[in-house]
């Protein structure tokens, strides 16, 4: 047993072999079984073509956690894996790829282009999937998906044509976000704002054949080629004269109308707005209600049309330096202001994004988006942590219309047709080659894809086979929990929700788990431009996957971002050494053949009956901890039992049974060594599974990988509050000597009396209940008990316990001013202990606000803390009178 278990602990020696162990065993596979209950998590697919970075890291640490937890308490638990096509940033890729060789994607055509995205996505794309399995997910690889397999592209296609066929998908002239570079439309929800400097330019619009004029204010003066109307509030008395007469438009000549609209902020700026319906969303809204119709004036390229006359072909920003230039030269530029507001700017190339109109595809949102609302309204869906479901409630209350076609070719395509002869358009599961309405054979596919988010929208239920009524979707749907990132609510999650409700007729999971940012130490979000970034892939290869995996969710909250620090990491390895270390130790010290789970409760000794303890309200803690999603809290828990319950005190109080003469004393210590090690090793599995599997491979009678055991369960017969007492004092007790002769710079090898002076029974009990520990821990050569300190003569080292005096016999042992030193700082404290709880008592609102049981606890605080004080004082005027 022991030879097998390396001497130092190295996760490179067998974290990929246990991974290994448990694949080839299925492990990770549940099964379809009515007499279990299942429990379903679907990992939010990274894009195909991705890399693991700490996002993704902290993300499916969590859901592995959860998995395994589950998968220990007996549910047929399902983590299913897969992967996003990703459109846009994947098309990216491949036109960069072409075009290095001298081709471009148009020179190819849509077959030969798509021939090249899948070898690209098939060279790449399962990169990602083996560095998670360096982080140790235990998904199910054997129901892998891809956004774009068969099964999933036919749901795709079903759940289009059945929006279309209600309505809720139409094709119009909308505002939407066009990135210049990428050449596609993109949703509001891929759009990052960003911070920046800049102008305001405010231009003087004057009134035709009068000498009046209305000065605007606009951050984009080349849209203003395409202004089609100014508009001012209808209560505005400043302008109320001028609403319908008629402007010149600058530059242009043209002439437009003064509108009134309650859209018009009359209290910011001049309270008068350039009207330009073809570029700006609000604005196209303004045009609607007054019939303006449309003028575009700049192109996909984000170069001005033939709609813009002299700055036709000009790039938008040439134009907007060539436009100020003529404004100025030709007396309309009033003024220029500083500026700062935020961009939009398209999420993959960084490009900004031009607001256009343009013919596109949308989903009626209003529709769908009511349900998704009362569900979270009647709490049947939850956020954690809570204060999120204000940006879910907040987008579906001002929800716009999605657009979602994108000018891609590497995606989902659009099932349209369109008839070049009657203008038919024909919506169709299947390839159409003649018009249904004129039967003309000038029929061709619309040649657009759809955004990515509609095809992940319908992730939970389309990875289980739906349409088709599968015995996975059947039995695994919906979902349990989803685990995200906070910074895309509205990009997945709500998507999601409503797909779910209009498909499925529920939703797709009732709790939404939301992740923060992991930053670098200086609290920086991680980036290329910064050069901060750390791959978790190095971090394991040099510390271990479960070294990583506990960094990132120890002082961790829900929705929190966190900073990650190298030093933790490595303060984590140690933690693992420290079990690893631990482990060795009790394994040197068990007779395997005698070990056994079944503990006599009659024949435990009293630290038995605490760390028993100890690990019971652990268990209860821990569990309770996961049900809350607080994972933070029950990996710290863990972390600090094992550290310091087990590994400095419990293993330390029972040496002396271990290597003593009692042989039933000792074969106790080692059963409950080996119970608690087993109990420990089981709860901190989801947070650090290849050290604890590889450890279990390793203890007497164990048949079961510790992947499959069952979770350990809260047992009453386990509560020993009184032994917990009684050990907790005595190391309260032996803190309190080691710190006392820590101050005298006493050497731990030399030995010294202990007397303890209390008149409570309870107490002397305990005392000697500790004896041997004194002994063995507190460096004592002899244990005395006494009811009066008379009797201890004044040449001490005085520890104030409650309820108690501990005194260590000075002699020659210690500096007197030290301990005077010493005894002011004890003094100090308690004082200022005493001021606390005298506060708090002396505040009306809290003694009649708090409970009586609560404020009864400070007077007896005061009570203990005035009693210490008494003691320290005397202790303090007996050294003076006798140094």
């Amino acid at each position: 047993m022991l030879e097998n278990l390396s001497k130092t602990y190295n996760p490179k020696d067998f974290e990929d072999r246990i991974y290994e162990y448990w694949s080839e065993n299925g492990y990770f596979t549940p099964k379809v079984d009515k007499t279990k209950k299942p429990y379903t998590i679907m990992m939010p697919p990274p894009n195909v073509t991705g890399n693991l970075h700490m996002g993704h890291a902290l993300n499916n640490t969590i859901q592995d956690i959860l998995i395994r937890w589950k998968r220990m308490e007996g549910y047929e638990a399902l983590w299913l894996p897969g992967t996003d096509h990703a459109s846009i940033s994947t098309e990216a890729k491949v036109v960069e790829k072409i075009k290095t060789e001298g081709k471009s994607k148009e020179e190819l055509g849509r077959e030969k282009f798509l021939d090249e995205a899948w070898e690209w996505t098939h060279l790449y794309g399962g990169t990602i999937k083996t560095q998670l399995k360096k982080l140790g997910v235990s998904c199910d690889w054997s129901r892998d998906r891809f956004t774009l397999d068969e099964t999933l592209s036919k749901a795709v296609e079903e759940v289009f044509i059945r929006l279309y066929d209600k309505g809720l998908i139409y094709r119009g002239d909308r505002i939407i976000n066009w990135c210049p570079n990428c050449h596609t439309a993109i949703s509001d929800a891929e759009v990052e704002h960003e911070d920046s400097h800049g102008y305001i330019w405010s231009i003087r619009y004057t009134i035709k054949g009068s000498s009046e004029s209305i000065t605007i204010a606009t951050t984009r003066p080349e849209t203003m080629l395409g202004d089609l109307a100014v508009a001012v509030h209808p209560d505005d008395e400043r302008y109320k004269h001028l609403v319908g007469k008629t402007l010149i438009l600058p530059l242009v000549n043209k002439e437009i109308p003064v509108i009134a609209d309650n859209y018009v902020d009359m209290e910011f700026g001049t309270g008068a707005v350039k009207i330009t319906p073809s570029h700006d969303p609000n604005d196209f809204e303004v045009g609607e209600r007054f019939n303006l119709g449309q003028c575009v004036v700049i192109d996909e390229d984000g170069k001005i049309n033939e709609n813009g006359g002299i700055y036709e072909g000009l790039d938008r920003y040439e134009a907007r330096k060539k436009i100020i230039e003529d404004l100025k030269d030709q007396g309309y530029l009033v003024e220029i202001k500083e500026h700062d507001n935020a961009i939009g700017h398209c999420e993959r190339c960084k490009t900004i994004i031009e607001p256009i109109i343009s013919k596109q595809w949308f989903v009626k949102m209003e529709p769908l988006a009511k349900p998704a609302l009362e569900a979270y309204k009647k709490g049947e869906l939850h956020f954690i942590p809570e204060r999120f479901g204000k940006i879910y409630v907040n987008w579906l209350e001002n929800i716009k219309d999605w657009c979602i076609s994108r000018q891609l070719w590497w995606g989902h395509r659009l099932p349209v047709y369109y008839c070049e002869d009657c203008n038919e358009i024909i919506v169709s599961r299947t390839k159409v080659e003649q018009c249904p309405k004129c039967n003309s054979k000038n029929v061709y596919q619309d040649t657009d894809t759809l955004d990515t988010w509609f095809s992940s929208a319908l992730w939970p239920f389309s990875t289980l086979g739906w349409p088709e009524k599968t015995e996975d979707l059947e039995y695994f749907f919906p979902t349990d929990v989803l685990v995200t990132g906070y910074d895309i609510i509205f990009f997945w999650v709500i998507r999601m929700v409503f797909s779910s409700i209009e498909q499925m007729g529920e939703l797709p999971f009732k709790d939404v788990f939301l992740t923060g940012l992991v930053r670098d130490s200086q609290g920086r979000k991680m980036s290329k431009s910064l050069g901060n970034g750390i791959d978790p892939l190095e971090v394991i290869d040099e510390y271990g996957a479960d070294a990583l995996r506990f960094t990132l969710v120890t002082g961790n909250s829900p929705g929190n971002d966190m900073r990650f620090y190298m030093e933790r990491v490595e303060a984590n390895r140690n933690f693992a050494n420290k079990l690893w270390n631990a482990t060795r130790f009790v394994l040197m010290n068990l007779q395997e053949d005698v070990i056994h789970d079944d503990l006599d409760l009659d024949k435990l000794e009293e630290e038995d009956k605490w760390i028993l303890s100890k690990l019971n309200s652990l268990i209860k803690d821990v569990t309770e901890n996961l049900g809350k999603y607080e994972i933070g809290f029950a990996a710290q828990g863990i972390y600090d039992f094992i550290w310091d319950e087990y590994c400095d005190w419990y293993i330390e109080m029972v040496k002396s049974r271990l290597y003593g003469e009692d042989g039933d004393s000792k074969l106790i210590a080692q059963n409950v060594l080996s119970y608690v090690l087993k109990g420990i090793l089981k709860l901190l599995h989801p947070f650090m599974p290849f050290i604890t599997e590889e450890i279990w491979q390793h203890l007497p009678d164990n048949d079961n990988a510790l992947i499959i055991e069952g979770w350990p369960l809260y047992n009453i017969d386990f509560n020993f509050e009184e032994s917990e007492m009684a050990i907790e004092y005595i190391k309260t007790a032996i803190k309190s000597i080691r710190n006392a002769r820590a101050e005298m710079n006493i050497v731990p090898s030399k030995k010294a009396k202990i007397i303890f002076v209390t008149n409570d029974n309870d107490i002397k009990r305990i005392v000697e209940i500790g004896r041997r520990y004194f002994i063995n821990l507190a460096s004592a050569e002899d244990i005395q008990i006494f009811n009066d300190k008379a009797t201890v003569g004044e040449d001490n080292i005085s520890i104030v316990l409650d309820g108690c005096e501990v005194f260590l016999p000075l002699k020659d042992l210690i500096d007197y001013e030290k301990e005077i030193e010493r005894l002011e700082k004890d003094k100090e404290k308690l004082e200022g202990e005493i001021k606390r709880v005298i506060g708090k008592l002396s505040n009306e609102g809290f003694v009649k606000k708090a409970p009586a049981k609560v404020v009864e606890e400070e007077r007896e605080k005061q009570k203990k803390y005035e009693d210490m004080l008494n003691l320290v004082i005397e202790r303090l005027d007996v050294i003076k009178n006798n140094r």
